[in-house]
């Protein structure tokens, strides 16, 4: 994973935005949150454009099989209309799946993620530096992923947000994906205990299996 985000750690430095309260020195690593969240989101997008291009140059039709990148706009918004950047999510693909149909809409989906939010500076365990890192923020496992002791999760497509439904109805069964949702494909301005507001979230996502009604769906063992 750290060799997909390197270019994008350098977002987390950015000297001119203030970061502590002027009341303060309590340390704030969600400072100019909304900005910062659009800017990685549209440095992910532009390196997913980047190979895309150069993979289309070099291989032509056959360029989907020499490329990890992908975009897609939500199915939620107008094909007729480029509209913004933001009505599209990113996905890098890290293993691809034997499966032969995606989800639909109506579907249900076994699945594994984690979730993280975009790299900031946190305030180390022993309170003394800054430490950049990835927050998870949700997680169906811990520690490393064990497809064999990892119990999946079954969800229901409809009732994913906007950008998971898009990258859902794109795998197959045992696709593996990192996908990048814009906050206007997730939870927009609303905030949780674990989200702040304006997020961009980033996902691993594993496709288990996938279910045209619940009664279909096996125990898992």
């Amino acid at each position: 994973m750290k060799g997909n985000f390197v270019l994008l750690i350098g977002l987390v430095c950015l000297a001119s935005l203030v970061s502590c309260s002027e009341q303060s020195n309590e340390w704030n690593p969600y400072y100019s949150w909304e900005s910062r969240n659009s800017l990685w989101f549209a440095m992910v997008a532009d390196s997913a454009r980047t190979a895309i291009a150069e993979a289309k140059a070099q291989y032509g039709d056959e360029w989907e099989e020499n490329c990890q990148w992908r975009m897609f706009k939500s199915l939620q918004r107008s094909a007729d209309f480029q509209g913004p950047l933001t009505d599209s999510i990113v996905c890098k693909i890290n293993k691809k799946g034997s499966g032969t149909q995606p989800a639909n809409y109506t579907d249900y989906v076994l699945l594994h993620y984690r979730g993280w939010l975009m790299p900031s500076e946190y305030v180390s365990e022993d309170n003394t530096t800054k430490v950049t890192k990835y927050l998870v923020f949700s997680q169906t496992y811990l520690g490393d992923f064990n497809p064999a002791t990892a119990a999946p999760i079954q969800m229901y497509v409809a009732g994913a947000t906007e950008g998971f439904q898009t990258a859902l109805q794109q795998m197959v069964e045992g696709d593996e994906w990192y996908i990048y949702i814009p906050h206007q494909l997730a939870y927009k301005g609303e905030s949780s205990s674990a989200i702040p507001a304006y997020s961009t979230l980033l996902f691993l996502v594993n496709v288990v299996g996938i279910y045209e009604d619940a009664s279909d769906i096996p125990d898992w063992k």
